[in-house]
């Protein structure tokens, strides 16, 4: 059982997992800087108003809303989403076309009893189960 462990735990893709995950916290840590000390005081260059979000709240029934924070983590999504699509996503898909290497769609059709989209080489439906006559090979 301790070697299984041992095995589970040096997988390589624990390991990738793990520097993701160590790597997305420092990201984060990031992001959040350019967020608050950059592009706020820039909105509020711009339009006026609190050089940080993190003041903007109301209160209801003595309680505190800070809608401001929550503005905060959602500008931080949208940066690190920003920068996770036009730093890996695009050059990737890039490579991947020039390579030749997309993944290809295997063709499909409507099962005639259930309608959904089955292989074209299938012979039976796997959301009904009706026998299907294939079209391909």
């Amino acid at each position: 059982m301790i070697k299984e462990f041992k095995e589970f735990l040096l997988r390589g893709n624990l390991l990738d997992l793990a520097v993701a995950v160590v790597i997305g916290a420092a990201f984060t840590a990031v992001v959040t800087s350019i967020t608050v000390n950059i592009i706020t005081p820039l909105i509020k260059a711009i339009f006026g108003g609190s050089s940080q979000f993190d003041s903007l709240s109301f209160k209801i029934n003595g309680s505190t809303i800070h809608y401001g924070l929550v503005l905060n983590a959602v500008l931080n999504f949208v940066i690190v989403a920003a920068v996770i699509f036009f730093v890996v996503i695009k050059p990737v898909n890039a490579l991947m076309a020039r390579l030749g290497r997309t993944p290809t769609e295997e063709p499909v059709r409507e099962c005639p009893e259930c309608l959904s989209k089955v292989p074209d080489a299938a012979t039976k439906c796997a959301y009904c189960t009706s026998a299907l006559t294939p079209t391909v090979g």
